[in-house]
């Protein structure tokens, strides 16, 4: 785990520091996506809200983490595959979000269906958030 990680901060021609080593390790071993406020729970007092939120910022522009909005307009993070690269997030999936248990998925096999515009318009995001129970909380 810890090879993967420096060599994706390596990749991303980012300097290696203990925060974005442990953040981005989190997400490897995280199973859905994570808030800002996991981060923090998660590393105590390690680092301060200013070093998670930069990181976290970091991460998205290079293409390494990709955020899903929430219902109540927060953001959560999950870590991105390999086709995204800085600047450009190719993120074409479906999030799930467990109204139950609260773990927010990357469905990456369910992609967004194409969505035909009106002449005039350019999207240059496109978010699908389905939420209902999860698989481990239906049984």
């Amino acid at each position: 785990m810890l090879y993967s990680t420096i060599e994706t901060l390596k990749k991303n021609q980012l300097s290696i520091t203990d925060s974005r080593k442990k953040i981005l390790e989190m997400f490897v071993r995280s199973k859905g996506a994570l808030a800002h406020a996991d981060i923090e729970s998660q590393s105590g007092t390690e680092f301060d809200r200013v070093t998670i939120y930069r990181t976290l910022q970091t991460f998205v522009e290079k293409g390494i983490i990709h955020t899903i909005p929430t219902a109540d307009n927060s953001v959560r993070y999950a870590l991105c595959k390999d086709a995204c690269t800085e600047g450009h997030h190719r993120d074409d999936h479906v999030h799930f979000m467990c109204d139950h248990c609260g773990t927010t998925y990357c469905l990456d096999h369910v992609h967004v269906p194409k969505v035909s515009l009106p002449e005039g318009f350019t999207s240059t995001q496109m978010d699908l958030v389905v939420s209902g129970k999860c698989m481990k909380c239906n049984h």
